[in-house]
């Protein structure tokens, strides 16, 4: 079925990523979303890596424009949504794709005070300054689709607790305002990812650990239930195109595992 977004305007947030082999969430999403029709504002806080994904809509004949911001400033979460506004009048879907961790993360006994701000200000605070920049437009509007990237650490792990804090807080987040706009035409859900093959969860944790990143791959991909270990990018954007598109248009208020099972074995 080609054209599931067909003349819709999205923004996508954490459209760029880490230099990497594989295909980061972001950049999934953004070229998924441009080939069944959406016109993609490309959101990164590297404007140079967004451009690289508006450039490869470009290439596959898609619409697609990069947009530089740093979503923890509220500033330019708003200066993000105005530039969207002045080119399109309007906005239909907005897809919060970010996520931060380590520098100092780790148990509540090792947790450093700079690390959970940090953490708890990109994912968490960073997710809800877009929404709120841009949720007066849709419910003018009275429609509007907002999916945001949380985590399995959301409801599992130990080990990253800023992390885990700010995607949990990321998950009620979603429900809240799946909750108070839908009233408005507004839904909002909530992808959790698992172990997923991208440079920034590979290529990261072997920097991070001094470890080769065929060992750190290997290491993951034992860890998921699912034949063929690790999810991509790409499993990640066909679910954000399925809760983007009017076929999940009575859905809201959902926390979507993509996980290969994770969540659900216990022991």
């Amino acid at each position: 079925m080609a054209g599931r977004l067909s003349g819709k305007r999205a923004i996508i947030v954490g459209a760029g990523q880490e230099p990497g082999e594989t295909v980061g969430n972001g950049r999934a999403i953004a070229l998924i979303f441009a080939r069944e029709g959406a016109e993609v504002m490309c959101v990164d806080r590297d404007l140079a890596r967004a451009e690289e994904t508006a450039a490869l809509i470009s290439a596959e004949g898609g619409v697609g424009f990069a947009h530089g911001a740093n979503i923890a400033k509220d500033a330019e979460c708003r200066a993000a949504v105005e530039a969207a506004l002045a080119r399109w009048g309007a906005i239909d879907i907005l897809v919060n794709n970010v996520g931060i961790g380590g520098g100092g993360d780790g148990p509540a006994h090792l947790l450093t005070d700079e690390a959970f701000d940090r953490t708890m200000t990109v994912n968490l605070r960073g997710m809800w300054q877009m929404i709120r920049a841009t949720l007066p437009t849709m419910r003018e509007a009275g429609s509007g689709v907002i999916v945001n990237i949380s985590s399995l650490a959301s409801i599992a792990g130990g080990f990253q607790l800023a992390y885990e804090l700010s995607k949990a807080g990321v998950n009620r987040l979603t429900t809240s305002v799946a909750q108070f706009s839908g009233s408005r035409g507004i839904r909002c859900n909530a992808i959790l990812p698992g172990l997923m093959d991208t440079p920034m969860a590979v290529v990261g944790i072997a920097g991070a650990t001094e470890r080769p990143v065929e060992e750190v791959r290997a290491e993951r991909n034992k860890r998921v239930p699912l034949k063929g270990g690790m999810g991509s990018g790409w499993d990640t954007a066909y679910a954000a195109l399925f809760l983007a598109s009017d076929e999940a248009k009575f859905i809201t208020g959902v926390l979507l595992p993509v996980d290969g099972g994770a969540s659900v074995r216990i022991g």
